[in-house]
């Protein structure tokens, strides 16, 4: 897999450059949010993880990656100095509480359900009494700008499986990212069921934060790193890693 390769590769590069740094390594707070970003080692840190550590290993800066419950990662971070976070949606809300660094990639999220799919926000707070979303994530704050009451938002803590309570009908719909939602279910238990997915409905850039309080430099640094990623194609081939595993809709 291309990923992995590519991954122990940069790793070598992180540990070769970064020895400078060594007695200060970045802080880099990230849940476990298969396939943008994940913990396991051995198989690489998915579609965001992957290029933001690529980046980190172009700069030279070792890393200490910090799992926390999703919604304390980002009050920790905020209110931190030269604290990273991934992969954070830019929204309104989150606006003047980080340094914004770099969109990593951009994010389609839609309704899925074992029912008809519906096709706009209006019919799907008509049709779900409860939807899942994540907690803390920034579905949450799409669905309420959209009018959906808090009864109808159902936040579900990491740990909790939307597909397991999908097919329980404890659920009515999930609400999340396209690739997320097909990672799990392909995955899952339930996998021979008919998941059926509305259009896209929403759509953000995740992004590389920091800390509101960041060092100028380490911004600029990691800004024109992920940029030279992009141009590179290395960026594109990191992420692609991932796709494969993914079904088609």
């Amino acid at each position: 897999m291309f990923v992995v390769h590519m991954f122990f590769c940069l790793l070598l590069a992180w540990m070769l450059a970064g020895t400078a740094s060594a007695h200060d390594p970045i802080k880099l707070y990230m849940p476990d949010a298969p396939p943008l970003t994940l913990h396991d080692y051995e198989n690489g840190h998915g579609m965001a993880g992957d290029v933001v550590l690529a980046a980190l290993a172009r700069i030279g800066k070792l890393t200490h990656i910090v799992a926390e419950p999703w919604p304390r990662a980002q009050i920790n971070v905020s209110r931190g100095r030269n604290m990273l976070i991934i992969p954070l949606s830019r929204t309104p809300e989150r606006e003047e509480l980080y340094t914004w660094i770099a969109s990593i990639m951009e994010l389609e999220r839609a309704f899925f359900s074992l029912d008809e799919p519906v096709e706009n926000f209006a019919q799907a707070r008509e049709r779900y009494r409860r939807i899942g979303v994540g907690m803390g994530t920034a579905q949450v704050g799409i669905l309420q700008r959209q009018g959906f009451s808090d009864e109808q938002i159902v936040q579900l803590k990491l740990g909790e499986n939307p597909a397991h309570l999908l097919s329980l009908r404890r659920i009515d719909a999930w609400f999340t990212g396209v690739p997320e939602a097909l990672y799990i279910w392909e995955s899952s238990a339930y996998r021979e069921q008919d998941l059926r997915r509305s259009p896209t409905l929403a759509s953000t850039g995740l992004y590389l934060g920091c800390s509101k309080d960041c060092d100028a430099q380490l911004v600029e640094q990691l800004r024109t790193a992920i940029s030279e990623l992009e141009q590179d194609g290395v960026s594109q081939r990191l992420r692609q890693a991932y796709l494969p595993l993914l079904p088609d809709p």
